[in-house]
């Protein structure tokens, strides 16, 4: 089988039935999505299909087909952090770090989706995200900038997109 990981083509030999989540960590070595309950609960194993935050421990491996699967690890161009990653870094939204691989994918899949979010849309993309650190304030945080960031960036592509029209 065959799976779009990261932008790359790779060939798996799975059990269908086999959960995303340890296809990735297992079999890819990917160490972005985490283990947390293997219920689909605490968000820690959360992973982008075609730009969607979703469960990878709930997903089995026949459910992907030929969607693309976006890691932690695939959200950075090369060597340039993601904004929603530069955000976090920014804001010291890690404790532990154990939860924010699931909070950074919810992030980069809201501000993908809505460039101009807001404080309900930050809360309720996050509210299934478990923190037992208690950094949920500084999480908050990473999220707004990360929105300022992606709105920024939306304007330096329209403002580039109008001067070469013009």
């Amino acid at each position: 089988m065959q799976i779009i990981v990261n932008g790359e083509v790779r060939s798996i030999e799975a059990d269908p039935k086999t959960p995303l989540l340890y296809i990735l960590r297992n079999d890819l070595a990917l160490n972005g999505p985490k283990y947390g309950c293997g219920l689909g609960e605490c968000g820690a194993c959360a992973v982008l299909v075609d730009g969607r935050a979703v469960r990878s421990c709930t997903i089995p491996l026949s459910a992907i087909g030929d969607r693309e699967v976006i890691t932690l690890e695939g959200l950075a161009t090369g060597e340039e952090l993601h904004p929603v990653q530069r955000a976090f870094i920014e804001e010291a939204a890690a404790q532990c770090g154990y939860c924010l691989n699931g909070m950074i994918i919810a992030t980069a899949a809201l501000v993908a989706a809505k460039v101009n979010a807001g404080e309900a849309d930050i809360r309720e993309a996050l509210r299934h995200h478990l923190c037992r650190c208690g950094t949920h304030m500084e999480i908050l945080a990473a999220a707004r900038r990360a929105v300022r960031y992606a709105q920024s960036e939306r304007q330096v592509v329209h403002t580039s997109k109008a001067e070469k029209q013009a």
